[in-house]
């Protein structure tokens, strides 16, 4: 199953091109000063924003520098993805589901690559960002869920071992995920991200035979 990516118009390109300037420079702020000697303020200078336009994007420069965490694309995909069929395999679709979100975000591997090491540096910014993806994880899960009803699987389980089988499935995902992303962040070359989760999961489902 292919889920195409919508391709943003100029008005989201710019919202992602002032998105991403504001968080590379409290990123890079961070890095040299802190981020406890750094202000809104001097942010909305670098990034060429007043402090209001910084407010419309992000609550706080802890959140800026949080970014932004994964997300499922529009609800018509999430219904592409239901609606597959049983032949289909559910996790070649949750993978292309994935990556097609990938290309609709804001993430940049030079943000990456700053961002991972200031989290190390400040635990409790690192305890939201994985209490980001926790409810992420719940998110695909339910989504997960709904697509083995529609393919009928329910029918052989209770409620409790349909939510086990479906979190079983998205923890076999976010471990491909997991993958895609370090590989991503640690690679000199210019491959999107969509690019590596799609190969990710090619691995992941080899690794069963599929």
């Amino acid at each position: 199953m292919t889920i195409e990516a919508t391709v943003p118009g100029l008005r989201e390109r710019k919202r992602l091109a002032t998105r991403h300037a504001i968080q590379l420079a409290v990123l890079n702020l961070a890095t040299e000063r802190g981020l406890d000697n750094v202000t809104v303020d001097e942010i909305s200078r670098i990034a060429d924003v007043s402090p209001r336009t910084f407010f419309n994007y992000f609550a706080s420069k802890e959140e800026a520098l949080i970014g932004d965490g994964p997300s499922l694309p529009q609800s018509d995909s999430q219904q592409q993805f239901i609606d597959a069929g049983p032949d289909a395999d559910v996790l070649a679709g949750l993978g292309e589901l994935i990556a097609t979100a990938s290309e609709e975000a804001s993430e940049h591997r030079d943000l990456a690559a700053r961002r991972r090491g200031l989290l190390k540096n400040h635990p409790e910014l690192f305890a939201i960002r994985m209490a980001n993806m926790r409810a992420f994880e719940d998110e695909v899960t339910a989504l997960v869920s709904r697509r083995l009803v529609a393919d009928g699987v329910s029918a052989d389980l209770d409620d409790a071992e349909l939510a086990q089988k479906a979190r079983l499935i998205t923890l076999v995902a976010f471990a491909a995920m997991k993958h895609a992303w370090a590989c991503w962040a640690d690679a000199g070359g210019s491959d999107p991200l969509s690019t590596r989760l799609r190969q990710s999961f090619i691995e992941v489902r080899a690794l069963f035979g599929q």
